[in-house]
């Protein structure tokens, strides 16, 4: 695989990326089993657990941009994050604009924080610990600010290390893909 099919990558996962945000904000408003009335459509996570149908694609996103770091660089990714942070304000609902954003801007960073230092350590841990991190920090932020209350908190982590966990194989092949192209694993 050429530098080129590699950039390509990377740059096909920013597209992903950037298509989670308003993507998981229309999930929020439009996809559930049950719709609130002026809040969250919600769909299950787990036994008894809900959550807002939008944290699926944002646990994608979190490991989306881990790869786009990988392929780009630290600075494609922040970008990413900044990009994302706008987005979210144009996609996201009047009432959950500042929520949306500085959900994502925290998580995204907090993400970035850890990937960049653990990466060295493997692709695949860091992609993991990463992402956790980060599907914490963007379930308490967005819960507290958008509603005032952590009540889909469980259903919020769950439905995003769902995301995360089927994510993982995909990020083994990518390593192993990367390890006999004799690039960094």
């Amino acid at each position: 695989m050429s530098e080129t099919s590699l950039r390509r990558e990377g740059y096909l996962c920013l597209a992903l990326f950037i298509a989670c945000i308003p993507a998981a904000n229309w999930l929020i408003q439009n996809v559930g089993t049950f719709c609130a009335p002026n809040g969250p459509c919600l769909i299950p996570v787990g036994p008894g657990l809900t959550a807002p149908s939008g944290v699926l694609l944002v646990g994608v996103a979190l490991v989306l941009r881990d790869l786009v770091q990988r392929r780009l660089g630290a600075v494609f990714a922040l970008g990413a994050i900044a990009l994302g942070g706008v987005l979210s304000a144009f996609f996201s609902p009047p009432a959950l604009v500042y929520a949306s954003v500085a959900a994502f801007l925290l998580s995204e960073l907090a993400d970035f924080a850890i990937f960049t230092p653990l990466q060295k350590r493997g692709l695949v841990l860091a992609v993991f610990v990463s992402s956790i991190v980060g599907l914490i920090v963007d379930s308490l932020v967005f819960l507290q600010l958008a509603f005032g209350s952590l009540d889909y908190l469980g259903g919020q982590i769950a439905g995003k290390a769902i995301m995360v966990f089927l994510a993982l194989p995909v990020i083994h092949l990518i390593r192993e893909r990367d390890r006999r192209l004799g690039l960094p694993a």
